[in-house]
C-alpha cells in the first residue's frame, strides 16, 4: 500500500474552524441557488402560467433527472465520497486520481446508455407517468423529454467533478455551479422562450447543465487531478463504490418514484395541478435547501473522514452539532413559512400568466408540504450518517418504505382532496422515514439522543411563540390581495425572525450564542486583518 502523500498548500483544511468555513460556503451556494431557484419558478410562472404547456414541461424532467439519480446520483451520494476520501488519506492522490478516472468514465458510459433508451422509449413511459396528459399535451412531454436526455449527461460528468472537489473538502466552485444552472433556466424562460416557447425552456435546462459542468473544471485543474481514459474494473476501490452504490440505486429511484406518484395522480386532477405541486414543492424546499442540504454537504466528508480515522465518537459529535444547527434553524423556517404560505405564494408566483386562483391552490398544497420540512430536513444529516459508516441499505430500505406509505396514502386521498392530498402524503411518508431513520442511527452508532430530543423541544417552543405572534399580528391580512401579500410576506418574515432570535436569547439557546460568537469572531478577525495590512502599508 502507498503511503499517503504529504499535506501540500492545496490540501483541505483541518482546523477546527474549517467546518464553519465549509459550511458557510456551501451555505452561500445553497442560498443563491434556492434564491435563483424561486426567481426561476417565478419568471416560469409569469411566462406560462399554470397551462398544459409547463405540465408538460414539468413531467419531462422526470425520465432524465431519473437517469441522472440512479447512475451519479447515487455514486455520488454514498458511495464515491467516502471511499475517494479514505484513498486519499490512506493511499495518497496518485490511487485517488486512479479511482476519479475509473469512476467518471464508467458513470458517464452508463449515463449514455440509458439515455439512448430512454430516447427510444419515450412514447411509452411519458404516458405512464402521467396518464392525465392527453393529445397535444402528451406529445409535447414526449418531445421535451427527448430534448432534455442530453442534460443527465453532462450532469454526469459534473456530479463526479463535484464529488472530486467536495471529498477534498473544496466547496467553492460546486456552490457556484448551481446558481449557473438556475440563471440559465432562467434565460430559457425570458430569452428563449419568446422564439421558441417551451422548448426554450428546455433549451436553458441543457445549457444550465453544460455550465454546471464547466465552471467546476478549473477547480479539479488546480487540484492537479490527472484524468485517465481507463475502465479498470479489478481496481478494488472502483469495485467498493460499485457495492456501495447498489442499494443507494434502489433508494434514489424511490425518492424518483415520490415524484412520479405525484405526476401520476396529479395530472388527473385536472390542468394546471402538477405544476401548483411542484411550484409548492419547490417553495416548500426551500428550507431544506438552505440549512439541511447546505450543512449536510458540508459535513459529509468530515464525517467520512472521521469513520475512516476509526473515530465513531468524533463522527457522532460531528453530527450532533450539525443535526441541532439544522434544526435550530429549520423549525421555525418550517413554522413561519406555514404561516405566511399565502403572502408568500403571491408575491413570489402571481405574476403574468400566474392567476389569483393557481396562487390560492399552489399555497395551500405548501401549507401541508410545511409539514414535511422539519423530518426532510432530519433525512439529510442521518442518511449521510449511515454513508459514512458504509451503510447504504438502512437508509435505502426505509425511503422504499416510505414510497409504499405515500404511495398508499396519496391513492387514497388524491380523489377528494387533490393536490393537498398529495402534499399531505408525501410530508406524512417523510416523517415515518426519519423518525426510524433517527432511531436506527441511534442505535447502530451508539449515540445519545437526549440532549439532541431536548434541544430540538426548546427549539419547537420558541418558534410555536413566533407562529403565534405572526397568527395574531396579521390575522387582519386578506388572502388575495396582492398588494396586502408583500406587506405581510416582508414584514412578517423580518418580525418572525426578530420574535425568534428574542426567544432564543431569553431561553439562553446555545446555538444563537455561538452563530453570534462566531460572526463576532469572524469579522474581528477581518478587522485585525485590515488594519494589519493598513499598517503595514
Amino acid at each position: 500500500m502507498a503511503a499517503p502523500s504529504a499535506r501540500s498548500p492545496q490540501s483541505p483544511p483541518t482546523a477546527s474552524g474549517g467546518l464553519a468555513i465549509a459550511a458557510a460556503i456551501v451555505a452561500f451556494g445553497f442560498l443563491g441557488s434556492r434564491v435563483l431557484g424561486v426567481l426561476r419558478t417565478t419568471f416560469i410562472a409569469r411566462a406560462f402560467g399554470a397551462g398544459p404547456d409547463i405540465d408538460a414541461y414539468n413531467v419531462a424532467f422526470r425520465v432524465p433527472d431519473l437517469i441522472f439519480q440512479l447512475v451519479a446520483g447515487a455514486t455520488l451520494a454514498s458511495a464515491f465520497i467516502p471511499v475517494f476520501a479514505r484513498v486519499t488519506r490512506r493511499e495518497g492522490d496518485e490511487r485517488a486520481w486512479a479511482l476519479a478516472s475509473n469512476v467518471l468514465n464508467l458513470v458517464l458510459v452508463a449515463t449514455a446508455a440509458l439515455c439512448v433508451i430512454a430516447f427510444v422509449v419515450a412514447p411509452v413511459v411519458v404516458p405512464w407517468t402521467a396518464p392525465g396528459l392527453e393529445g397535444e399535451a402528451e406529445q409535447k412531454a414526449i418531445e421535451l423529454t427527448r430534448i432534455m436526455l442530453l442534460s443527465p449527461l453532462l450532469f454526469a460528468a459534473s456530479g463526479i467533478l463535484t464529488g472530486v472537489l467536495n471529498g477534498r473538502q473544496r466547496f467553492m466552485l460546486t456552490a457556484i455551479a448551481p446558481m449557473l444552472y438556475n440563471l440559465a433556466i432562467i434565460f430559457g424562460a425570458v430569452v428563449l422562450s419568446r422564439p421558441w416557447g417551451i422548448e426554450g425552456l428546455a433549451a436553458g435546462v441543457i445549457l444550465g447543465a453544460g455550465l454546471h459542468l464547466l465552471v467546476q473544471v478549473p477547480g479539479v485543474i488546480r487540484e492537479r487531478m490527472r484524468y485517465r481514459p481507463t475502465f479498470d474494473w479489478h481496481n478494488s476501490a472502483v469495485r467498493e463504490v460499485a457495492r456501495l452504490m447498489g442499494p443507494r440505486v434502489i433508494g434514489l429511484a424511490a425518492a424518483q418514484f415520490n415524484f412520479i406518484i405525484g405526476s401520476i395522480f396529479a395530472t388527473q386532477v385536472g390542468e394546471g395541478a402538477f405544476t401548483r405541486l411542484t411550484f409548492a414543492w419547490t417553495l416548500g424546499l426551500l428550507p431544506v435547501a438552505l440549512f439541511a442540504m447546505a450543512l449536510s454537504t458540508a459535513v459529509f466528508p468530515r464525517l467520512a473522514n472521521a469513520v475512516a480515522d476509526n473515530d465513531l465518537e468524533g463522527m457522532q459529535a460531528t453530527l450532533s452539532r450539525s443535526l441541532r444547527a439544522i434544526m435550530f434553524l429549520t423549525v421555525p423556517a418550517a413554522l413561519g413559512l406555514l404561516f405566511l404560505r399565502d403572502p408568500a405564494t403571491r408575491m413570489l408566483l402571481q405574476w403574468g400568466e400566474f392567476t389569483g386562483a393557481d396562487a390560492s391552490s399552489t399555497a395551500a398544497a405548501l401549507g401541508f408540504f410545511c409539514l414535511g420540512i422539519v423530518p426532510l430536513a432530519g433525512i439529510e444529516i442521518h442518511s449521510r450518517g449511515f454513508y459514512a459508516m458504509g451503510d447504504t441499505r438502512t437508509p435505502v430500505a426505509l425511503a422504499v418504505m416510505a414510497v409504499g406509505l405515500n404511495l398508499t396514502l396519496s391513492a387514497l386521498l388524491w380523489g377528494e382532496f387533490g393536490i393537498n392530498g398529495l402534499a399531505f402524503s408525501l410530508s406524512a411518508a417523510a416523517w415515518g422515514e426519519w423518525l426510524l431513520l433517527y432511531w436506527l442511527f441511534a442505535r447502530r452508532s451508539g449515540a445519545p439522543v437526549a440532549g439532541d430530543l431536548g434541544a430540538m423541544a426548546r427549539y419547537s417552543f420558541a418558534a410555536a411563540i413566533m407562529a403565534l405572534f405572526l397568527a395574531i399580528g396579521f390575522a387582519w391580512y386578506d388572502e388575495g390581495d396582492r398588494a396586502e401579500a408583500f406587506v405581510v410576506g416582508i414584514a412578517g418574515s423580518i418580525a418572525g425572525f426578530a420574535v425568534y432570535v428574542g426567544m432564543a436569547r431569553l431561553m439562553r439557546i446555545p446555538e444563537l450564542g455561538e452563530a453570534v460568537e462566531r460572526a463576532r469572531e469572524r469579522f474581528g478577525r477581518r478587522g485585525a486583518t485590515a488594519d494589519e495590512t493598513a499598517r503595514d502599508g
